[in-house]
């Protein structure tokens, strides 16, 4: 495309570039972080693009800035004690402050550098994401977790919580992408923070934390973030489904459409959280549980523990039977979370997402699937001693195969078709006892 060289802008372009900054191959590292803590962040730490740890985020990087060189790992720490008020409005206004704060910081790094000529992004450190990519399982650009964990900003807890050497869990996390080397990057710290002291697992409303440091992914998105993503397509789905005001209002309390509103005018609030509020790990945070730990129990665990409150759980899933049992004065409901899958490759990559040990109690078996139709795929499914292995092709002896058309399958997953329907149509078969598949069903609760 022909550009006159008259025209005025391109003119003075050319008369002032003498005067623009040349951005330079290498950044010094002493300046780069001083630029960073000026900026608001409380600590930082650098990694080259292709550190190994990285390696599974490096493409999708990439695709978005092309020239990025170095990661710029940012943490900023938040008020301690708002983060554990029973008053869960509280603790949201402090992690809706502290997220703000961290893309403000992030954005006055990124004006830093270009001031020198160097290239930089910040993408969210949370929302907004990339919600065209919804059904592909991805809508994140960077995850920021692996990148401060590389960067020595910390390790993560049991609780899946990156915990700061000094500042603990009270941080909210943010990523720069720079088109410079650096004269010096960081590495991860060489012990955990984390005192597996377990507080996390007694308050966590939903069980997703396993005294065995297991964690149950499902149960805390459905409960924790009921108004975020997945919550809000079920309130919806909800309001679609109701003939009237009166059978919407036997769905949904005044209150719980009234938190809605909040969420969906203030930002979308955290319905626990627990498991931040309670951590004790962090030089600067450790010193009250260590002076006093019934204390530290009465003003801060405890009151979480006995809060009044509803949690929001999957029918037949391992927090239900879980709130039953530990948390009798805690009201529980019933929901959808919002994360049923939309391909055959969704429906796997999920299932460890969905899985609940518990339900999985004394089922040993292999499944073997064949998909075909739109989506062509072998896949392996053994369940054993409450745990789960998804492995693509098959691989040992069946003790169930399933044939399946990938659309039918779906279909069926979304219960937009019967099983029976399916079968007698023969879009869907089975080699096996049929109570293989009721098994597996169970362990995973939609």
């Amino acid at each position: 495309m022909a550009v006159s060289m008259d025209h005025t802008t391109v003119r003075l372009f050319y008369e002032r570039q003498a005067e623009r900054p040349i951005a330079p191959d290498q950044v010094d590292a002493d300046w780069l972080r001083q630029v960073c803590l000026d900026a608001g962040a409380d600590d930082v730490g650098f990694v080259e693009i292709d550190r190994a740890e990285l390696a599974d985020q490096c493409a999708d990087i990439l695709a978005v800035f092309p020239h990025a060189k170095t990661l710029i790992s940012i943490v900023c720490r938040m008020n301690r004690d708002a983060i554990r008020a029973p008053a869960r409005s509280v603790s949201n206004v402090e992690f809706h402050h502290t997220g703000d704060h961290v893309n403000e910081t992030a954005h006055r790094i990124v004006a830093a550098l270009e001031r020198e000529g160097i290239r930089a992004l910040n993408p969210a450190m949370g929302f907004p994401m990339e919600m065209d990519r919804f059904s592909a399982g991805k809508t994140w650009v960077i995850s920021h977790k692996p990148v401060a964990v590389a960067a020595g900003l910390g390790r993560m807890g049991i609780h899946r919580n990156v915990i700061h050497p000094r500042l603990g869990n009270f941080v909210l996390l943010g990523t720069v992408v720079m088109d410079a080397a650096v004269t010096a990057y960081d590495h991860p710290i060489d012990y955990n923070p984390c005192l597996t002291c377990k507080l996390c697992v007694a308050v966590c409303p939903v069980g997703a934390i396993g005294a065995d440091e297991s964690f149950n992914f499902s149960a805390c998105y459905t409960h924790n973030y009921r108004e975020f993503l997945g919550g809000f397509t079920d309130w919806v789905d909800m309001i679609a489904d109701s003939r009237n005001a009166r059978e919407y209002g036997q769905k949904m309390s005044r209150a719980e459409t009234a938190s809605m509103w909040q969420s969906l005018s203030f930002g979308a609030n955290y319905k626990s959280a627990y498991c931040m509020a309670v951590c004790p790990a962090g030089e600067d945070v450790i010193g009250p549980f260590l002076d006093d730990r019934k204390e530290y129990l009465r003003d801060v665990v405890k009151p979480l523990q006995d809060k009044a409150e509803t949690v929001y759980v999957l029918a037949g899933s391992d927090a239900e039977a879980h709130v039953a049992r530990r948390f009798p004065h805690k009201k529980t409901k019933l929901v959808h979370n919002g994360l049923g899958p939309t391909s055959v490759r969704g429906f796997l990559r999920g299932l460890p997402i969905a899985f609940q040990r518990e339900q999985s109690n004394g089922l040993d078996a292999t499944y073997h699937f064949t998909f075909t139709g739109e989506e062509e795929l072998r896949a392996t499914v053994i369940i054993r001693d409450k745990s789960l292995q998804v492995r693509e092709g098959h691989h040992g002896a069946a003790d169930l195969h399933l044939f399946a058309d990938s659309r039918t399958w779906i279909r069926f997953l979304k219960k937009e078709q019967s099983l029976i329907g399916a079968i007698l149509r023969r879009r869907i078969r089975m080699k096996g006892s049929p109570r293989l598949l009721r098994a597996f069903g169970k362990c995973f609760p939609t």
